[in-house]
């Protein structure tokens, strides 16, 4: 399998897969976790549901890191001060 890149309007070049299986990537992992975990609670009646307006982020360095960590300590102060912004409030 392989993807088709299109050089011009003529030309059509075929290159292989440089990026390997899909299955092996930490998307593809994440993406199954959050599958299972919903799926066991679905079967066992649990009522559950992930976050909405969430997205997952692997952190990749330590500059990531202490930026995520500063972002978490300091977000409940910013509920109080931002609390009447519109574009803040969930519906």
């Amino acid at each position: 399998m392989g993807y088709c890149f299109l050089t011009s309007l003529i030309k059509i070049n075929w290159e292989a897969n440089k990026f390997g299986v899909q299955k092996d990537n930490v998307a593809s992992v994440l993406r199954g976790y959050k599958s299972s975990v919903k799926k066991y609670a679905n079967d066992n009646n649990i009522d559950f549901a992930w976050q909405p307006r969430y997205y997952d982020r692997v952190i990749r360095n330590d500059r990531e890191y202490n930026n995520i960590k500063q972002y978490i300590h300091n977000n409940p102060n910013n509920w109080f001060t931002e609390r009447d912004r519109f574009e803040n409030l969930y519906i």
